[in-house]
């Protein structure tokens, strides 16, 4: 079993900056991957990032050069920088584990860009 527990939503403007952090019960290293999902009002849930073994890194197109996913292994955590927001950012944002082939959720972390 992986907890996660997401932090960091809020509102912020139009090209402004906000930082989410995924606390995991167990080390990131430990985990096939970890990513970030985000599901805005009324669209499908799509993959934002994804880090394998803490290493290799992939993005959706929409938000490659402005978003940037880390970690930090001694506080067991992931992070989402993102920058140069834009409305269309909007979205509440989950936390995403993979441990031998099942998958765990975070409960989501809402993210509003709006002047």
């Amino acid at each position: 079993q992986v907890q996660l527990v997401e932090s960091g939503g809020g509102l912020v403007q139009p090209g402004g900056s906000l930082t989410l952090s995924c606390a995991a019960s167990r080390s990131i290293f430990s985990l096939n991957s970890m990513g970030w999902y985000r599901q805005a009002a009324g669209k499908e849930r799509e993959l934002v990032a994804i880090i394998y073994r803490g290493s290799d890194t992939n993005y959706v197109d929409s938000v490659k050069g402005r978003f940037t996913i880390s970690i930090d292994n001694a506080k067991n955590t992931v992070y989402l920088r993102m920058n140069s927001l834009k409305p269309e950012d909007t979205a509440t944002y989950y936390c995403h584990a993979i441990l031998r082939a099942t998958p765990f959720w975070g409960q989501g972390t809402q993210v509003t860009v709006s002047s």
